[in-house]
Order: structure tokens, then C-alpha cells, then sequence
């Protein structure tokens, strides 16, 4: 646990919650499968609709033509600390249920709780985990052949975690835990408000 941790919540919740955050700082160091296929693990595991499983990933370590291909889809200020992950991830979401055929409307919802497993495993074991929504969907979809039956949903950059001091000067001031909106704001009783 992070001793400079601002995060604290409003109700007893196990500290796994207020200790995950988005890091960009990261070390320039390989990330071995040994330390990664845990955080697929975990992901696995998460809850869908029907047990579909709809998610799927997608992943290239650095150093790789793969993970160049990845590293060229993000826009230019995320490929500012994103150079120093070790392994770049796609994450997918199948629109329909194998089963049925029918739509999936939950298929991003159930890829969302794949991530977040992935996500809190990471930092239970000391990486830095952070999703990129920048970065362009069209042409990750023709480089790495993926059929229009998946959705792609976000990409993951996963390294050790570095010191703040190493990224640019703008970004140092947002390398901390952020806070979060109040109860109220985001729970409601009984309707809308």
C-alpha cells in the first residue's frame, strides 16, 4: 500500500479497491509471461451474461513486430508514457451469444468486469495497469484482423511500475491516485435524480 495514498472511502471496502489506480509512470523492463498470464487468470474469471465469456485479448510483449504494430495505433500523448510498457494488450468483446445468436447487450459490460480482474490481480502484484481509449480503433481492427462480430474495447499497457520524475512535466502533477465522485452523486433510490 501506497503510504502518500489519498483515496480514502466513505464505507468499509477491502483497500485492493483504494490501492488500484491508472499509473503511466513505468520502467523500460520486460514483463514475462509468468508474471502476465496471471492477470489473464484473473480476468477469466470475471462474471458474464449467460457465461459467455465474451472477452478476448489480444497481447504482444516489447520487442516484438506485434507489439509495434499495437504501439503505432496510439495517439501521440499516450505513446509519451506508453513506450515503456512491456506488453501492450487489446481487449475484444464478442456482440452476440455463441450459444444463440442472438445481440449480446451486455457484452461490454461483461469485457468491463474482465478488466477490472485483470486490472486489480496487476495491482495486487505490483505492475502498472492502465487503459487507453486513445488510440485508433479502425485501423486496430485491419492490422490485426479481427472479424466485426468483436467489439474492441480498449487497450492495456502493462509494465513495472517508475518514478513520476521520469515522465514529462505535465503529466507528473496527474501521476497520483485519483479521487472519485461522492455516493450520492452516482446512487440513486428508488428512481433518477
Amino acid at each position: 500500500m501506497q503510504s502518500n495514498n489519498p483515496r480514502k472511502s466513505s464505507y468499509p471496502i477491502s483497500n485492493i479497491f483504494l490501492n488500484r489506480w491508472s499509473q503511466r509512470a513505468m520502467i523500460d523492463t520486460p514483463i514475462s509471461n509468468e508474471e502476465l498470464m496471471p492477470l489473464f487468470e484473473a480476468a477469466r474469471w470475471a462474471p458474464s451474461s449467460y457465461n459467455e465469456q465474451p472477452w478476448r485479448f489480444i497481447y504482444s510483449h516489447k520487442g516484438s513486430k506485434a507489439w509495434d504494430t499495437l504501439f503505432a495505433l496510439i495517439n501521440p500523448f499516450n505513446q509519451i508514457w506508453a513506450k515503456n510498457a512491456g506488453v501492450l494488450v487489446l481487449v475484444l468483446s464478442k456482440n452476440f451469444f455463441e450459444n444463440t445468436g442472438h445481440p449480446s447487450h451486455a457484452h461490454t459490460f461483461d469485457a468491463g468486469a474482465a478488466w477490472m480482474s485483470l486490472a486489480l490481480q496487476g495491482s495486487i502484484n505490483g505492475l502498472a495497469i492502465r487503459a487507453i481509449a486513445g488510440f485508433d480503433y479502425d485501423q486496430a481492427r485491419t492490422a490485426l484482423h479481427i472479424p466485426a462480430e468483436f467489439k474492441i474495447e480498449v487497450m492495456i499497457a502493462i509494465g513495472k511500475p517508475g518514478a513520476k520524475e521520469a515522465l514529462p512535466a505535465e503529466l507528473q502533477a496527474r501521476e497520483t491516485p485519483s479521487g472519485r465522485k461522492q455516493l450520492q452523486e452516482i446512487v440513486f433510490k428508488d428512481i433518477f435524480k
